[in-house]
């Protein structure tokens, strides 16, 4: 990469960190340093475990048991995908993953009785996105799927609230 595509891929960044869904998930990666041992990283550098280069993608075995990082990573994810789709409703929504040991099952992001996202995950321990933008684009993807079914479906959403 020579430095003018280097540089424009700083500025493409900067603006992503500015994304509303990965401020969301920036800000649920810094809740889990309880000791503060991340003060010091930039929230870019925070998120490079959540990018995955092709050439990082093809050295990961096609099938796998995804590690506890990759299954704590996947779960900070929808976790802000809930908190984003909260904030942009004002409706309490509750992600739950089902997962078997060889990296296959599904996540649900649930809002009273209303499924807003429904998820099914393989090959989790490949679970990562080419760029940032990948990230930001998928995480906003499912924020905006969640947001419309509450906005289709609100009475459920809200039932028991």
């Amino acid at each position: 990469m020579n430095t003018t595509t280097e540089a424009a891929a700083a500025v493409d960044d900067g603006a992503l960190l500015q994304d509303a869904f990965v401020r969301e998930l920036v800000k649920q990666i810094r809740a889990q340093d309880t000791h503060g041992s991340w003060d010091g990283k930039s929230d870019l550098q925070l998120l490079e475990p959540y990018i995955l280069t092709a050439e990082q993608r093809r050295a990961l075995p096609i099938m796998g048991d995804p590690d506890p990082d990759t299954l704590w990573r996947l779960d900070l994810f929808h976790n802000a995908i809930g908190l984003a789709i909260e904030r942009a409703t004002g409706v309490m929504v509750s992600p739950m993953t089902k997962m078997s040991h060889e990296g296959f099952g599904r996540t649900v992001l649930t809002a009273g009785r209303l499924v807003v996202v429904n998820r099914h995950l393989r090959d989790v321990h490949r679970f990562g996105y080419p760029s940032l933008a990948k990230l930001a684009e998928a995480g906003n993807k499912l924020v905006a799927e969640g947001v419309a079914m509450i906005g289709q479906h609100r009475d459920v959403a809200t039932w028991g609230a």
